[in-house]
């Protein structure tokens, strides 16, 4: 079993790379920190009115923490991709690999010690604001929203990793393009995975 996480700015391009990577590599799965965000109302709100997405206490962590548990009790059973990748490689026989993306992972104790390789997109201010514009959430961005809230957490949170000398993170130019990355990203998972066997 090997583990690849991915975090992210919003918009920074860690779910279309995943998905890359999960048709490139055999018995691969993907589990996406979204999928547990916790309902609107159960949100909580700041004295701006804005709704506090971007922080943990946004998310169901513990329902991630079993999903994540169960695949390694099961990974075969969990429905992974296993017919052959566009790339075959040797190192990759036998081997399930779970890609686990979001946006705040690092920082959350029960998972870290899981992690084989972390990589983080990164995003200019600039490029991750009109990044987000093009998209629709629900519920949609109230006006000052990216600036009041969206940023300054991503900041903060930025700002932790790097304090935190024990964390090796790979820090990734979210500006770069999708096959470049793609490209580095999967090199690294087969280098490490060569080191695992070795």
């Amino acid at each position: 079993t090997f583990f690849n996480v991915f975090n992210s700015v919003t918009n920074g391009g860690k779910t279309t790379l995943a998905e890359k990577l999960k048709n490139m590599l055999p018995n691969c799965d993907i589990i996406s920190q979204d999928d547990f965000f916790k309902p609107e109302s159960e949100v909580e709100t700041d004295e701006r009115g804005f709704k506090l997405y971007d922080v943990l206490d946004a998310l169901y962590m513990d329902e991630m923490v079993t999903s994540i548990h169960n695949w390694m009790k099961s990974p075969a059973s969990s429905g992974v991709v296993t017919e052959e990748p566009q790339k075959t490689c040797d190192p990759l026989k036998n081997v399930y690999i779970l890609i686990v993306e979001g946006f705040l992972l690092y920082n959350y104790e029960p998972l870290n010690k899981l992690w084989n390789r972390r990589y983080f997109l990164t995003l200019p201010y600039e490029e991750c604001k009109r990044r987000r514009s093009t998209r629709v959430y629900q519920p949609a961005d109230t006006p000052g929203y990216f600036d009041g809230h969206v940023w300054p957490m991503y900041l903060k949170y930025k700002n932790e990793l790097e304090e935190n000398a024990s964390m090796q993170v790979d820090y990734l130019d979210g500006t770069k393009s999708q096959e470049e990355l793609l490209s580095y990203v999967y090199s690294d998972i087969i280098k490490e995975l060569n080191k695992l066997r070795e």
